[in-house]
């Protein structure tokens, strides 16, 4: 039986592809042949390959890191069109990074930019380094906010969340190559989905600068209730999609404070009105 023929018959969908793949990246015929075994025995491909391309470039990818999705794609995009304008270099986080794509197509994409990451998991904060040292990243290990330096409260332009978001009920019915080889904490959100996504979104009024937005991936079925996390934190939330990638995303606002232009109670002759200072 061929490569292909083993490949296909594993269910790879795309297995002339995957063969071509392979075969490129082994040492030997050896080498080949346990690359391939471990491919039908459910290994994610990306994870073979030490790979993975995202929104044009090659990411860096170790056995154990969270595979990028071609659906995140979407947050990469919004992103970018929020940073146009602000003043450079613009302050950006990936916070729950992962192997550091969405933070590395960001600074590709938008130009120069101050990037810094976060994530809990230290197998994904060695790859994030790596793939965010060109871009002058910093990584930060930690739970969420709680490693990113205080000085950037109050200056984060855009602060953009892959968070975990399939509910914890639905985890057994995710492909064995996500489920099995990829860690729980990148793709357990809690009952509904949501609770990592209402745990950034309390955190990132902190953090924006005014007019900054908070951009996270989930589902459609769970933007609505996205959509009141955001509003519950303070910020002017909506929800964008993406039909061909089949990807939705819910962007808040940290709206600027518009001060009231200031009111003199004083008359031209000296004195004050009693009425311009309320009821007694």
């Amino acid at each position: 039986m061929s490569i292909v023929e083993r490949l296909r018959a594993a269910g790879c969908v795309f297995a002339e592809d995957e063969a071509r793949l392979l075969t490129a990246a082994a040492a030997g015929p050896g080498d080949l042949a346990a690359l391939v075994a471990r491919r039908v025995a459910g290994e994610p491909l990306e994870h073979l390959l030490g790979w993975v391309e995202f929104c044009g470039l090659r990411i860096a990818l170790d056995p154990g890191v969270f595979v990028p999705r071609r659906r995140t794609a979407l947050l990469v995009r919004e992103a970018v069109a929020r940073l146009a304008g602000r003043p450079a270099p613009p302050t950006v986080v990936d916070m729950c990074c992962g192997s550091g794509a969405v933070g590395a197509a960001v600074a590709r994409a938008a130009g120069p930019v101050t990037l810094h990451a976060t994530d809990v998991d230290p197998a994904a904060v060695r790859c994030a380094r790596r793939n965010l040292a060109p871009a002058g990243g910093t990584v930060y290990q930690g739970d969420l906010d709680a490693p990113l330096p205080a000085a950037l409260r109050g200056r984060v332009d855009v602060l953009v969340a892959n968070v975990p978001y399939v509910p914890t009920a639905e985890l057994a019915r995710m492909p064995p190559e996500a489920r099995d080889h990829e860690p729980r904490i990148a793709l357990d959100g809690g009952a509904d989905g949501l609770d990592v996504l209402r745990r950034v979104a309390s955190a990132a009024p902190v953090w924006l600068a005014p007019g900054g937005h908070l951009l996270i991936e989930t589902s459609d079925r769970q933007a609505a209730a996205a959509v009141a996390a955001f509003a519950a934190a303070g910020l002017t939330a909506r929800v964008v999609t993406d039909d061909d990638l089949a990807a939705t995303a819910v962007v808040g606002t940290r709206e600027p404070v518009i001060e009231a232009p200031f009111k003199s109670l004083e008359r031209l002759d000296g004195s004050f009105d009693h009425h311009d200072f309320g009821s007694a």
